[in-house]
Order: C-alpha cells, then structure tokens, then sequence
C-alpha cells in the first residue's frame, strides 16, 4: 500500500452491497478498502481497529442509524472522514448527516466515478454533495432545512451587511459564537469563502421578500 492511498471503512448492512462497492473503489488505484461493517457499533470498533482515512457510511441500518454513527464517529475519532453514501435524497437528511460531522454526501445509485470524485474532493479538505442533491441545496429555501433558528438569524444579519461585532450586539452574542455559527452555516451549505456566503445571504433574503 503506498503511503498516498485513502483508507477506507466501508459501512452498510448488506454484505452485496459492501462488496459492489469494494469492487468500484478499488478499481481506483489509489483507493484501498481496509475494513467493513455491518452495523453502527461494528463500525466504530472497526474504525478503532482499521484507523482509515475516511468512512462510507450508509444511512438506515439495522441496529442503528448511520448519522448517529457518524456523530459517534466523528467526535471519538475526528481525524477521520465521513462520507455518507444512502438512497436517500431528502434535504433533512442531509442536514441532520452534516450536522453530524460528515463531510459529504453521495446517493447510492451515483456513477463510480463520482463516489471516487467524492473521495477525492473530502480528503482534500472540502465537502461534495451528489449532483440532484447539490441542485436542491443550491436553492435558498433549502437552508430552511439545513439550518438552526439562530443559524438562519445569523444569515439574515449577514444579508443586511452587518459585521461580527454588529451582529454579536444585536444578538447579544460573543463575537466568537458568531464566527463559529458562520464556519457551520458555510460547512452545511457546502459554501467556501466570504463572499460566497454573503451572495448566498442576499441571494436567500431576496426570495424571502418575494415569494
């Protein structure tokens, strides 16, 4: 194994569907499957046990959810990528897998080749969506879903200009909260820069005024 390959931990209850997948990642060169689970509790023993790079998790499990596995995962082994991999396509879901400390999100009928862009797109820092899901996130009424009470607030100061200190005072919040609710909001919307997240912010609050 060279030392760039991504280890992978491959996590879904159906032993077919582990295997498909073993077989269309590891047509990539770079990409070596080193564990598998079946379950939440198998996969944070296995992640234990493999050390990977990154998880593939699915999503509805028997013996427990594959979010709930991530947020386990991810706060026990935060060195370690999640990137989840289900049918389903429902912006909540999205949200609550975000949420819980994944890095992205694929849905299982994606060509090979995007789960392996994906691979490469999380290991590289940044966060990928599947394509249908990306459309559907790109719309502003999708941070209704994505995003908590005060996390919407926040994006609304941040439409009408407004600095940290502004919008720590008018909130009464710490300046510190307010860029910690900014990092979250751009992770979940998958948003980059600054600027990006305030074309986003006004972009949203010109949908909210017109309807």
């Amino acid at each position: 194994m060279s030392q760039d390959d991504v280890k992978i931990l491959l996590v879904d209850d159906h032993p077919l569907v582990r295997d498909g997948l073993r077989a269309r990642l590891e047509a990539a060169p770079h990409l070596r499957v080193v564990g598998e689970a079946g379950s939440s509790q198998e996969a944070l023993e296995q992640a234990g046990r493999c050390q990977p790079d990154l998880v593939l998790m699915d999503v509805n499990m028997r013996g427990g959810s594959g979010i709930e596995a991530t947020a386990q995962l991810t706060a026990r082994y935060p060195g370690i990528a999640v990137l989840i991999l289900s049918m389903h396509d429902k912006p909540e879901y999205v949200s609550q897998a975000m949420q819980a400390g994944a890095r992205g999100y694929v849905l299982k009928d994606a060509p090979g080749k995007d789960i392996v862009l994906a691979i490469e797109t999380v290991m590289g820092g940044g966060i990928y969506y599947s394509a249908a899901l990306a459309r559907q996130l790109a719309s502003p009424h999708a941070a209704d879903n994505q995003l908590t009470s005060r996390e919407q607030e926040v994006l609304r100061h941040i439409a009408a200009g407004q600095s940290n200190k502004q919008i720590a005072r008018d909130l009464d919040l710490s300046v510190r909260t307010v860029e910690t609710h900014r990092l979250n909001i751009k992770r979940k919307l998958g948003i980059e820069g600054q600027a990006e997240l305030i074309r986003f912010a006004v972009q949203r609050a010109g949908f909210e005024e017109n309807p």
